[in-house]
């Protein structure tokens, strides 16, 4: 079990958190119920670890704040676990643990917003597809938020990137980072595309964690068609374990694209995306042969307005 906080360390709060997440089973249940495994035998199935140590932990987590329990079944009752505000707070720190392992425990300690073929990350992303995305709802820079996957699309194309530079201001450290440099044109590659993608039924958001504003800012100045969604409190990222990279104070997600269907189901992945016209090109044709045959087009012009956060 976690161990109490000695009296030496009560007004640390590092030592503090530790005794909340510092256990091995502990941060990996967080880990799980994030990425949409809500009961308990998906967790034990999932983690591989015995229904004594996991109902441990779960109680322990219940009772610092970070789980709550939700019936799904009545006779007898049966429970989710899902996180509290308090739980999705830590979501940043399960992140950047990954992050900080992704460079200094799995790479070679250089800083880059893409990754080699053969990498770790290369081989987590490679894996999603047969992943079904949890329930979560981001902002758009439409206003409001949106569910990543458009309910009334055929297939979803998100396509993750770092950030763009205009009109918001980038770190001075930026072109120098290889895989950073190019978002600009992937949004302006996606908007010409755009209506062949409509054209098959299937939407397309793009995803960064740069501030709605910022990106409404964006949008606006290159006319884009399609939502833009902030990813700041990285609750997708934490969900499909998205690769990041650590620059001006912020987390920013390395460029992908996934072909999302309308079960929620991953379908394709494009990672890393060292040639942005091709990946493009490559998730219209993945996303056309998801999407069939479509009952109807979606209609032209602007996205749909966003409904407020459930």
């Amino acid at each position: 079990m976690p161990r109490a906080v000695p009296e030496r360390d009560a007004d640390c709060a590092i030592a503090q958190s530790a005794a909340v997440i510092g256990d091995w089973w502990s941060i990996l249940v967080v880990r799980e119920v994030a990425r949409g495994r809500l009961r308990f035998d998906d967790l034990q199935h999932e983690l591989g670890i015995s229904r004594k140590v996991l109902t441990e932990r779960l109680v322990h987590l219940g009772e610092s704040g970070v789980l709550e329990r939700v019936p799904y079944q009545r006779g007898p009752v049966r429970y989710e676990y899902r996180l509290t505000e308090a739980g999705r707070g830590l979501l940043p720190v399960l992140v950047t643990m990954q992050d900080w392992a992704d460079r200094w425990l799995l790479g070679d300690g250089t800083l880059s917003g893409s990754a080699a073929p053969d990498s770790a990350e290369a081989a987590r992303m490679l894996a999603l597809p047969g992943t079904r995305l949890p329930a979560l709802t981001l902002p758009a820079h439409t206003g409001g938020e949106l569910d990543p996957v458009d309910p009334a699309a055929a297939a979803t194309v998100l396509f993750c990137y770092p950030a763009t530079g205009r009109p918001a201001p980038l770190p001075e450290e930026w072109n120098d980072i290889p895989g950073a440099v190019g978002c600009t044109l992937e949004n302006r590659l996606f908007r010409e595309a755009y209506p062949d993608f409509r054209a098959a039924g299937v939407a397309v958001h793009g995803v960064s964690t740069q501030r709605p504003d910022e990106q409404r800012a964006f949008a606006a100045a290159e006319d884009l068609p399609f939502t833009l969604l902030s990813d700041l409190d990285v609750r997708l990222a934490a969900a499909l374990r998205l690769p990041t990279f650590h620059v001006g104070q912020g987390l920013r997600l390395k460029r992908s694209v996934l072909v999302v269907d309308r079960e929620r189901v991953v379908r394709h992945v494009v990672f890393p995306v060292t040639d942005i016209p091709a990946a493009v090109g490559q998730a219209l044709a993945v996303a056309r042969a998801v999407a069939g045959e479509a009952p109807a087009p979606l209609p032209a012009g602007p996205p749909p307005t966003s409904s407020p956060a459930g």
